[in-house]
């Protein structure tokens, strides 16, 4: 469904040739939208507003969704939409299969990397941030009929597998026996004895030499060691209603055989060149090279991210690359997006999209951690949460917090703020759907039906229906610009105009025909914040 203010936007552009910049009206006086497209073209044709206001008038055809046009001040053309379109546009909601969102009509297959936890390691703040950013994209995305390939890029290679592997073979351990704390407490017993005895350290590196080698007896003790850590990642991923699964695994293990590949290849191309013992790429614009194998012949994050880039697009046949990683990491992946480009690994048409995120922050405005300085679990911010209100309450409350303002923004956890059913929160939108599904189930209790929307001589009975045509428009911007909080702020408006509608529109003490188009606008309203809420990955529930 397009939107009405959409479709009144390409209509003025018709005319004018230019963006009218149409913006909601400032007071109900003026209708519904303004445009000042006439005060910027009066400056370029050297002729008074309100005369080009009046000849883009004359010209412009909008007599199917709009009353009389009028001028108003200085030149600004105002916009008040027909109270029948209004209606015909919230009952098309409620007899359209796809709930007011426009299916792509051109689907791609979008890979989003996210969540990325380590092996061996509880999740924490970090992790809960791309978790749930990642997630909310995924069905947004889906949503709209594109093919979504989530990839949990888990920390499951590297030196600190030797460390491991040692100290359960020195503490004669069984790693299934594990869960994930004690397997991160493991870790940190096995880094202090690193630290601690260098004999412990030169078997550690050994052990490591053996990983790669593929010895029997250390990849068995590391696939435990994943399987514990996965079956502690799945158990948060279920509590926090999440779609990843074992399926969408693609660690950093996977891509171990590729990185000599992507060495070889790169430095056959004359890409990458050896400088000072190590293989780099000498990128334009950037003021270090990118190292792709190391002086000692190891490899770095770039080169495996690299490797992923080129099985996601030659082997998963993506058509956009998305990274929900924190801010931090803005220049590797700028950078890594830049090699992969001159590699040919990223080629056109292909887009490489990195959506950094800022940090938890604690009530002293903080990065949210421990008395010991070391981060929070995730699970321990769950707990936190639902110490305030019920699970899925609580889970409401954090993903709303998390996605509500701009994602480079850090954000203060204060969980007895978060979890109110008032203000600007998750809880507020769970409590306006379970408000409007009251409503509907006494009406069904009283005999009271309804089909579609037909009277809307209120103005709250107008804005509200204004606002459902949106829904469409603001989903289909938050798949391209990748910023949920647009759709926040959408549904926190809905929420707002369906309480002034209560308040000043009676639904069950109204009678005929009136009471069956509120009745109508209310089950459209209900199944847009639904639907919204399903889109945050947040639940909505029929009575709180």
């Amino acid at each position: 469904m397009q939107s009405l203010p959409a479709l009144l936007d390409a209509r003025v552009r018709d005319v004018t040739g230019v963006d009218p910049e149409m913006r909601p009206a400032t007071k109900p006086q003026f209708g519904h939208f303004q445009s000042n497209v006439a005060l910027r073209l009066a400056k370029q044709e050297g002729r008074p507003p309100r005369e080009v206001a009046a000849s883009i008038v004359e010209k412009l055809d909008v007599s199917d969704l709009c009353e009389p046009l009028e001028i108003a001040g200085p030149g600004f053309i105002n916009f008040r939409i027909r109270a029948d379109v209004l209606a015909h546009s919230a009952t098309a909601l409620l007899e359209d299969p796809n709930r007011g969102l426009n299916r792509s009509e051109q689907p791609q297959r979008v890979v989003i990397d996210y969540s990325a936890p380590n092996v061996a390691k509880q999740m924490h703040v970090g992790h809960l941030r791309s978790t749930i950013i990642g997630d909310c994209f995924h069905r947004v995305l889906k949503a709209l009929g594109h093919e979504v390939i989530p990839q949990n890029h888990i920390g499951d290679w590297g030196r600190q597998f030797g460390m491991l592997v040692e100290q359960i073979l020195d503490e004669d351990l069984d790693p299934s026996t594990l869960d994930l704390a004690s397997a991160e407490a493991l870790y940190q017993r096995a880094n202090a004895h690193l630290k601690a005895d260098e004999e412990f350290a030169t078997r550690s590196r050994d052990r490591v030499v053996k990983l790669q080698a593929g010895d029997d007896e250390t990849l068995r003790i590391w696939q435990q060691l994943i399987d514990v850590s996965l079956a502690g990642f799945n158990a948060t991923y279920d509590r926090m209603n999440v779609l990843l699964t074992n399926e969408h695994l693609a660690g950093e293990s996977t891509y171990n055989d590729d990185l000599p590949r992507v060495c070889d290849d790169l430095e056959s191309r004359g890409i990458a060149v050896v400088d000072d013992g190590a293989l780099v790429v000498f990128v334009p614009g950037f003021n270090a090279p990118a190292i792709i194998r190391n002086q000692r012949g190891g490899y770095g994050y770039a080169t495996t991210d690299l490797a992923a880039i080129r099985r996601r697009v030659g082997e998963l046949d993506a058509d956009r690359i998305i990274y929900v990683v924190g801010a931090p990491q803005t220049f590797h992946f700028e950078q890594v997006f830049a090699v992969a480009r001159m590699a040919g690994y990223l080629p056109e048409g292909v887009t490489a999209e990195h959506v950094g995120f800022g940090q938890v922050l604690g009530a002293d405005g903080k990065k949210f951690s421990t008395r010991e300085g070391t981060a929070v679990s995730l699970n321990v911010l769950l707990d936190m949460a639902e110490a305030e209100a019920a699970p899925n309450v609580a889970l409401a409350a954090i993903k709303y917090a998390d996605l509500s303002s701009g994602l480079q923004k850090d954000y203060t956890f204060d969980a007895e703020r978060m979890v109110q059913t008032t203000g600007d929160t998750g809880p507020y939108l769970q409590y306006a759907h379970a408000r409007v599904c009251q409503i509907l189930r006494r009406a069904e209790a009283e005999g009271y039906g309804y089909g579609a929307v037909t009277v809307l001589d209120e103005p709250a009975e107008q804005t509200l229906a204004l606002l459902l045509s949106r829904f469409g428009e603001i989903v289909d911007e938050v798949a391209v610009t990748l910023q949920p909080h647009k759709l926040c702020g959408y549904l926190y408006d809905l929420a707002g105009a369906l309480a002034h509608f209560y308040e000043v529109c009676p639904v069950l003490k109204s009678e005929g025909e009136v009471r069956s188009s509120r009745l109508a606008l209310c089950a459209a309203t209900k199944l847009v914040l639904g639907t919204g809420l399903d889109l945050l990955g947040i639940d909505a529930p029929e009575r709180m």
